[in-house]
């Protein structure tokens, strides 16, 4: 995240007073609110007015009051702290701190995220994004996981057991924002841990995930701003040259149900953080690529 991002987050709460208690009742119960209640807006006309449009506090991300009546079916962004990869458990580069890969992006792509999910929908969204270990006992409550710079990954035996148990038992993981082969070939072995009898599955385009509420003509692929802007005479949106096209796996439980989405040669992260920083990136891919494929995978998890 830039030094600019940072400052403007600076009144962020401190990692440990981030509020925790939006739970959901149940998995099922969840997915039934929330399909009774999506309704897309005017997403992208929306999207485009907002830009910029930052006179808010909590580091120029709007805040909000979440219908009472929802106090307890809030959707909250969680985003997965994992101990290996660069600097373990490290705080990361979203609170000013170094290490843990598992923070890149962090918070401004959870906030941003968040806000947009609340502005351009209407389930009912909790403001305050989260962050847990997968061995945290408070996982049972969220439907819904982020994990992302998973290249270099290596669990725990006892994270391959909490993340086997959480997702068997109706949970949802997005995984994100890792390129190339050696990477993909790295959180193959360690999915193939947690699940050693199932194998990620390529989706097609035509697969509701793409068009459950933005119709999205191809897979998308967004490159962190920088590459973007470096590559924007030349039409390279990849990071790596083993890395040009995009790939969207899933596993699933016996029923057919998806339990994890692998957004692979993209990051989805980047677009949702950088978005206030460059109206070009923003037009480009915030508002045409991250938001709509990362509102599809959202709507998708929770009503199926």
């Amino acid at each position: 995240m830039s030094l600019r991002g940072a400052q403007r987050r600076s009144n962020l709460l401190p990692f440990a007073e981030v509020v925790r208690g939006t739970h959901s009742p149940g998995f099922a119960t969840y997915r039934l609110l929330l399909l009774l209640v999506v309704i897309v807006l005017a997403a992208t006309a929306t999207l485009a007015q907002r830009y910029y449009d930052r006179q808010y506090d909590r580091r120029g991300v709007p805040n909000w009051q979440p219908d009472k009546e929802f106090s307890r079916d809030l959707f909250t962004f969680v985003r997965i702290q994992y101990s290996s990869g660069y600097g373990g458990y490290g705080r990361g580069r979203g609170r000013g701190y170094s290490g843990g890969s598992w923070a890149t992006d962090f918070p401004d792509s959870d906030l941003n995220f968040s806000w947009r999910l609340h502005q351009l929908t209407s389930i009912e969204v909790a403001p305050d994004p989260i962050v847990l270990e997968l061995t945290d006992p408070e996982l049972v409550n969220y439907p819904f996981i982020y994990m992302l710079e998973v290249g270099r990954l290596v669990f725990e035996e006892e994270e391959v057991e909490a993340l086997r148990a959480y997702l068997l038992n109706g949970g949802f993981l997005m995984v994100d924002d890792f390129w190339g082969e050696a990477e993909w070939f790295n959180f193959y072995r360690e999915i193939k841990r947690v699940f050693p009898d199932r194998e990620p599955v390529e989706l097609d385009l035509d697969h509701p995930v793409f068009n459950i509420v933005f119709q999205l003509k191809e897979k998308p692929q967004v490159p962190s701003i920088n590459v973007a802007l470096a590559g924007r005479p030349y039409g390279i949106t990849w990071e790596r040259e083993d890395a040009r096209q995009a790939h969207y796996k899933a596993i699933h439980d016996d029923k057919g149900r998806m339990m994890v989405i692998i957004c692979h040669n993209t990051d989805l992260g980047d677009g949702w953080e950088r978005e206030g920083e460059n109206e070009w990136y923003f037009r480009e891919f915030s508002e045409k690529k991250a938001y709509p494929m990362g509102i599809n995978i959202v709507v998708y998890a929770m009503t199926h």
